[in-house]
């Protein structure tokens, strides 16, 4: 798999393994906007018209933005990540009816929900697609009879065409420098910048899968597609100018 690396440091296994666990994630990603993901979950349960206490599992939830309010809404909320930091930091915030623990989404969840939301591109870190195929079994496997699954990803076209190829954001204190490009097949960003005397190098991988890529995965796994939709208001998809891909399914 792709390696990102500490330039001091042995390279760790996998890219979203070293880098989501590290103190520097939290600090490039802090201005993402909570509004907006709290409208977002508002309006998809609303859609959904989950039953009242519904059992979600919010898959990879980063450090629970997502899941913390789901649980103000009145659902029994799970939300499972590979990084061991990001899940202490959510697990403040744990009660009765939201609980976090680290677990890899490509093992079973080993139990049955009414509803699992894997979102804000939260898929496609895999060099092997039979991984991706394996995280989609697991959704279908883990819902409830009437449950439904949602994939909330990037637009892959919107993407590309919007591409900033180098930037720079200092935050923090920190000079993040961004490269981003397309390359055998994932949308790529390197990550440089330096704190404390040390330098540090990572690089993140996001499988550039179209709809029609998630239509094929989606048949070998079985999976029923109801709906597609554009944004966060939910609204039409459309191929090029739709800044999210939004899938519901079964």
């Amino acid at each position: 798999m792709s390696q990102s690396q500490q330039s001091d440091s042995t390279q760790p296994a996998t890219w979203f393994a070293s880098w989501f666990d590290t103190p520097y994630y939290p600090i490039l990603y802090k201005d993402r906007n909570y509004r907006e993901a709290q409208l977002f979950m508002d309006t998809l349960t609303h859609y959904l018209n989950l039953p009242e206490k519904a059992t979600v599992l919010d898959l990879a939830c980063g450090a629970g933005r997502h899941a913390i309010y789901l649980n103000q809404l009145g659902f029994k909320v799970t939300g499972i990540d590979l990084s061991a930091n990001s899940i202490a930091t959510a697990q403040r915030n744990a009660n009765a009816n939201l609980d976090f623990r680290v677990h890899d989404m490509r093992e079973d969840f080993a139990q049955s929900y009414d509803a699992i939301f894997n979102l804000f591109t939260s898929f496609g870190y895999f060099d092997n697609d039979e991984d991706h195929l394996q995280t989609l079994l697991n959704i279908k496997n883990n819902l409830t009879e009437y449950g439904f699954g949602v994939i909330d990803f990037m637009n892959v076209n919107y993407v590309l065409n919007q591409l900033v190829p180098e930037e720079e954001k200092t935050i923090d204190g920190i000079c993040f420098k961004l490269k981003r490009y397309l390359k055998d097949g994932f949308i790529c960003k390197e990550i440089d910048f330096e704190d404390q005397g040390n330098a540090y190098h990572f690089t993140e991988k996001v499988r550039a899968f179209t709809l029609a890529d998630f239509q094929e995965l989606m048949e070998k796994a079985g999976i029923y597609l109801l709906d597609v939709f554009g944004d966060y208001k939910l609204k039409k998809f459309h191929k090029t100018e739709s800044e999210r891909l939004i899938m519901i399914f079964k």
